[in-house]
C-alpha cells in the first residue's frame, strides 16, 4: 500500500504514516500515565490501557502489510481499541488515578487519532471503489 501523505511524499512503510506515528505517541503517553497508577492496578486497568494502546498502533501496522480489505478491517480494530481506551481513561479519571487535566488531554488525543483513522478508512474505501474487479 502506498498512500500519499499531505506533503506528497509516498508512504513506503507503515512507519511513514502520521496516524501510526501518533498512535505510537499515544502508547508512550499511556505507559507514562499508567506508571503512576496504584500498584493494585498493575494487572488491572493499567494493563488494559497499555494493551489497548499497543493494539491501536499494531493494527495500523499489520493492516498496512495486508490486502486492502484486511487493512480496512485492521483499522476498524484500531478504532475499537481506541474507544476502549477512551472509556478506560474516563474511568481512570473518575477513580482518581489520572488528574482531570491529563485525562482530558489523553481523551483529546484519542479523539484526534480517531478522526485520523476515520479519514484513512474513508480514503481507502474510495480507492477500493476505484479499483476494477478482477
Amino acid at each position: 500500500m502506498h498512500e500519499p501523505n499531505s506533503e506528497g511524499t509516498p508512504i513506503r512503510s507503515y512507519r511513514d504514516l502520521r496516524v501510526w506515528q501518533q498512535a505510537m505517541d499515544l502508547v508512550e503517553a499511556t505507559y507514562r500515565a499508567t506508571k503512576r497508577f496504584p500498584t493494585t492496578e498493575r494487572y488491572g486497568l493499567a494493563t488494559q490501557l497499555r494493551r489497548a494502546a499497543v493494539s491501536v498502533a499494531s493494527n495500523i501496522a499489520e493492516g498496512h502489510a495486508r490486502s486492502l480489505g484486511d487493512y480496512l478491517r485492521h483499522l476498524l480494530i484500531s478504532t475499537g481499541s481506541l474507544t476502549e481506551m477512551e472509556t478506560q481513561f474516563i474511568l481512570s479519571t473518575r477513580l482518581g488515578f489520572l488528574p482531570t487535566e491529563e485525562g482530558e488531554s489523553l481523551l483529546q488525543t484519542c479523539d484526534h487519532l480517531g478522526r485520523m483513522l476515520g479519514g484513512l478508512r474513508k480514503a481507502l474505501r474510495v480507492r477500493r471503489a476505484r479499483v476494477p474487479s478482477p
